[in-house]
């Protein structure tokens, strides 16, 4: 896998002073987002972009929840928040609308990419190692309920898997139903 990594920035935000690293891989352009010094066994989230969520605040998800969540907690322990660019489960943003308007109809969130013809969640890790070998971060403490992301990251030890948990709304209470049931998402 061919990767080429940019400098390293500052990122002042309203969580804390980070620091910033991108990374690409092919036409996708991750971000590793990290409060200095790293702990030595870091807290680290795995996310994935959600333009809907993160950036306009969607409530059909939990996705800018967990975003935050993530960066507050990094700021507290020095760690590491991956933001990886698979927008949709890496369905892509088109076919993301077309899911939520499949959902619009009646499916729930596996349904509609299943109608779309996609698999549940369509996300890949690979990269995940290499980020985190690039940091020389052999350990970490996860920060995720998803079990794909636990199971993913064969060369890194995952000393402990910290749980996100984040309220529901009216708008994404059957959404976090179907990922804890049909995806066997754990909390």
């Amino acid at each position: 896998m061919k990767i080429e990594t940019s400098q390293i920035a500052q990122l002042p935000s309203r969580f804390g002073t980070f620091k910033i690293q991108a990374f690409k891989e092919g036409h996708k352009e991750h971000l590793a987002i990290y409060k200095e010094p790293l702990a030595d066994i870091p807290v680290v989230r795995v996310h994935s972009e959600c333009l809907t969520g993160d950036a306009i605040g969607s409530l059909k998800c939990d996705c800018r929840d967990q975003l935050e969540y993530a960066l507050s907690a990094i700021e507290k322990h020095h760690g590491m928040v991956i933001y990886l660019r698979q927008e949709g489960r890496n369905i892509g943003l088109l076919n993301k609308v077309n899911a939520y308007s499949l959902q619009d109809e009646g499916l729930d969130t596996v349904e509609a990419n299943h109608q779309l013809g996609f698999d549940a969640d369509e996300r890949t890790y690979e990269v995940v190692e290499h980020i985190l070998n690039h940091f020389n971060i052999k350990k970490i403490k996860l920060l995720t309920n998803n079990p794909k992301k636990i199971e993913s990251l064969e060369g890194i030890e995952i000393v402990e898997r910290l749980p996100i948990v984040t309220l529901s709304n009216e708008h994404n209470e059957d959404y976090l139903k179907i990922k804890k049931a049909k995806m066997g998402h754990l909390y």
